[in-house]
C-alpha cells in the first residue's frame, strides 16, 4: 500500500534531518500488492521531522475553518489520554464513507496514533499537509493500518488525497496535557475534554454541586466541573441537567455514587466525604469518551 522512499533515500533523509517520529504502514492486501521499500514483505517504516513549530501553529480561527469542512466533525477536538494509543477510523461516519473518525484529536507528545482502514468509501490514504507523515499510495483494503509517533508539539492537518475536496480531512493537535499538580487526578481526568488543569475550589461550603451531562467529549458527556476541591465533611451532590442523557456516577475505590443510570434532571447522587484524599469517578457508559471526574478532599 505504501509508496515509501527506498532504503537508500530513507537513510539519506534520516542522516540529514534526524528522526523525531516513526511511522509504519501494514496492509492486509494480497502479497502481490506489498508496499514499496520492503525487503521481506514486512511493513515499510519511515522517519520524518515534524515541520510544525508549536510557536508557529495555525491560529484558532484558521483551524476552525479547516475543521468546519471536515466530514464527521462535531465541533470538538477530542483529547486523548497520555500513554494511550488513539485509533482513527479511515472511511467512516458518513453514508459514503468519506470521513475520519475521530477527525480532530489532541494527543500528548510521544503518542502513537493509529489509522485503521474500514474498507468503506473506496481508495483512501493519510497524508499530512506539512509533510510530517504519509501512509503512501491509496488503499481500499479493510484491515490496513498506518501509525505515526508524534514527538513534538504542533498542529498537523491531514487529508485522504482522493477525497480532500469532498471533506475527508482531519487534524492531530500535539500538546502537553493540562496539569493541576495532583498527579493522580491529572492522569484520570485529563481524558475529559473540559478539563483545563483547574481544580474548582468549593472549600468553606457545606454542599457542593457537580452538573452531570454538560457539553464535552463529543456531546453531553462531561461533568461540570470535572475536578472539585472540598473540605472534609462536605456533601457533594450530582445534579443531572436537562436533556443530559443516560448517565451514572461510579467511584473507583470507595462505596459511593450509584451504578443506576438516570436520565431525568435533578439530584440523583449525593455523598458526604469525611476522609481527606483524591477520589476518582466516572460515568460507566461514557467513561471511554472521557466522562470522568475527581473530588479532592482536604
Amino acid at each position: 500500500m505504501s509508496r515509501s522512499p527506498s532504503r537508500r533515500r530513507l537513510l539519506r533523509r534520516a542522516a540529514l534531518v534526524g528522526a523525531v517520529g516513526l511511522a509504519g504502514c501494514v496492509s492486509a492486501a494480497d502479497p502481490g500488492d506489498e508496499p514499496d521499500g520492503t525487503d521481506d514483505g514486512g511493513p515499510a517504516t519511515t522517519a520524518a521531522t515534524a515541520s510544525t513549530d508549536p510557536t508557529e501553529a495555525p491560529a484558532d480561527e484558521p483551524l476552525k475553518e479547516w475543521l468546519a469542512g471536515a466530514n464527521g466533525y462535531d465541533g470538538e477536538i477530542v483529547r486523548q489520554a497520555p500513554r494511550s494509543t488513539p485509533t482513527v477510523a479511515v472511511g467512516e461516519h458518513t453514508d459514503d464513507g468519506l470521513a475520519f473518525v475521530q477527525p480532530a484529536i489532541e494527543v500528548a507528545p510521544g503518542t502513537a496514533v493509529r489509522w485503521n482502514w474500514t474498507g468503506h468509501g473506496g481508495q483512501h490514504n493519510v497524508v499530512a499537509l506539512d509533510g510530517t507523515f504519509d501512509s503512501g499510495r491509496t488503499n481500499a483494503q479493510h484491515g490496513t493500518q498506518y501509525h505515526y509517533i508524534f514527538t513534538e508539539p504542533g498542529v498537523h492537518r491531514y487529508v485522504s488525497e482522493p477525497d480532500r475536496e469532498d471533506g475527508m480531512r482531519g487534524v492531530v493537535v500535539v500538546a502537553e496535557p493540562p496539569s493541576s499538580g495532583n498527579e493522580k487526578l491529572d492522569e484520570w481526568v485529563v481524558a475529559s475534554g473540559n478539563f483545563d488543569g483547574t481544580i474548582v475550589d468549593r472549600t468553606g461550603t457545606e454542599v457542593a454541586t457537580v452538573s452531570v451531562g454538560v457539553a464535552g467529549n463529543g456531546g453531553s458527556f462531561a461533568f461540570g466541573p470535572p475536578a472539585l476541591r472540598i473540605d472534609a465533611g462536605t456533601t457533594v451532590e450530582w445534579r443531572w441537567v436537562e436533556e443530559s442523557g443516560p448517565h451514572n456516577v461510579v467511584f473507583e475505590a470507595i462505596d459511593a455514587g450509584s451504578a443506576t443510570v438516570f436520565t431525568d434532571p435533578g439530584v440523583h447522587v449525593a455523598h458526604t466525604f469525611e476522609t481527606p484524599g483524591t477520589y476518582l469517578y466516572s460515568c460507566e457508559p461514557h467513561e471511554s469518551l472521557g466522562m470522568r471526574g475527581a473530588v479532592v478532599v482536604e
